[in-house]
């Protein structure tokens, strides 16, 4: 007798028999639903706030209408997210417009900024600005030439001073001071260096340099000097960091190969973090380069050119900007133009300096090889 058995139920459910509450996916918002919830957000607070504005017979107030437009349309996406894709997309929307809206709002002091220096400072640049001092100069006229070369040459010569104690620094902590106690000392120190106030160096480089050549004296030197300690600890930390991501098994293998200790941090720990290295070099150097109160009391300031650091007072930008907006003279005008001329020179320096630490992060970034 032959016996017939009916094949086994499928152990998979068909998706139509699949009940609602397993399915992983609820329903979706097109691309376009955000921004139209924004766009009516803002429309109907500004119906609002112009309604109250005419009513009060007042202006229309742009921040508030920006900040209650912003937790409308927070508390709208948030809600039909919710209702429609299900709690947990909900929330990932409320998450992604609050971290938005930070971002909008720490860009609005960066953007404000930068539009009132330009808008100020175009009227000042000319080519007399870039070319002439202010020796002899009352009034109209005059450049910030001595300023510039001022500020290159005590920025260049805190470069010298603080790139290769930072470094050296940096390599003894993580390649040799592992663990000692004179590491963890000055691992120590460098962090209580990284969070003093800029008038506390322009103060200890001024009293070191009046012990050899007696009160009241300035030179430009003394400036490098008062920068290169704010730049040390800033080179050594990053610095930390980038020989840190170094992995041991490049160093490994070149000791395996019997390579000595300095030989491989020089040909092998150094170029691989050469990238890192360099941003963070001239990351300290663009945190220096704008400093005024540590300038003005070791540098002073000049009104005419001086090439020797090691002779007199030296101008420099920022002491420079500071001076021809606090001392300004017959007409005024004349002053507040050159000072807002020579904060736009600073920021664009400030600007160029971090577009080369990127475009030289770029360049000497080892290249991956499949």
């Amino acid at each position: 007798m032959t016996v017939t058995t009916s094949p086994a139920p499928s152990a998979t459910p068909s998706p139509a028999s699949a009940p609602a509450a397993l399915r992983l996916t609820s329903g979706r918002l097109p691309r376009w639903a955000p921004w139209a919830m924004l766009a009516a957000s803002a429309a109907g607070v500004a119906l609002l706030f112009a309604v109250i504005a005419i009513a009060g017979d007042s202006e229309f107030n742009i921040a508030g209408w920006a900040v209650v437009s912003a937790l409308v349309y927070l508390a709208l996406s948030t809600t039909i997210s919710t209702v429609i894709e299900g709690p947990r997309k909900g929330m990932d929307r409320l998450v992604t417009g609050v971290v938005t809206a930070a971002f909008l709002v720490a860009m609005v002091p960066l953007v404000s900024v930068a539009i009132t220096v330009i808008s100020n400072g175009v009227a000042g640049l000319s080519a007399e600005f870039f070319t002439h001092s202010m020796r002899n100069v009352v009034g109209e006229g005059g450049g910030a030439l001595h300023a510039i070369v001022g500020t290159l040459l005590i920025t260049l010569a805190a470069a010298a001073i603080s790139i290769p104690i930072g470094l050296f620094t940096a390599i003894y902590l993580i390649e040799y001071g592992a663990g000692k106690r004179l590491a963890r000392g000055i691992t120590f120190l460098v962090d209580v260096m990284t969070g003093i106030p800029s008038i506390v160096a322009g103060l200890f480089a001024f009293a070191l340099f009046a012990l050899f050549f007696g009160p009241g004296v300035r030179m430009g030197i003394m400036g490098a000097v008062a920068l290169s300690v704010l730049m040390i600890p800033v080179v050594v930390r990053s610095t930390e960091e980038m020989l840190r991501l170094v992995p041991n098994e490049l160093r490994e293998a070149a000791y395996a190969l019997g390579v000595p200790k300095w030989l491989t941090i020089v040909k092998v720990v150094l170029p691989t973090s050469i990238a890192g290295i360099t941003t963070g070099i001239m990351l300290s150097i663009s945190r220096v380069i704008g400093e005024t109160a540590p300038l003005l009391i070791t540098a002073g300031m000049a009104t005419s050119m001086n090439y020797n650091l090691f002779d007199g007072r030296m101008a420099s930008l920022p002491v420079f900007v500071y001076t021809q907006y606090m001392n300004q003279g017959i007409p005024g005008s004349a002053y507040v133009d050159r000072a807002w001329a020579g904060a736009l020179v600073l920021i664009v320096a400030v600007m160029a300096l971090n577009l080369i630490a990127r475009l030289i992060a770029r360049v000497f970034a080892p290249k991956m090889s499949r």
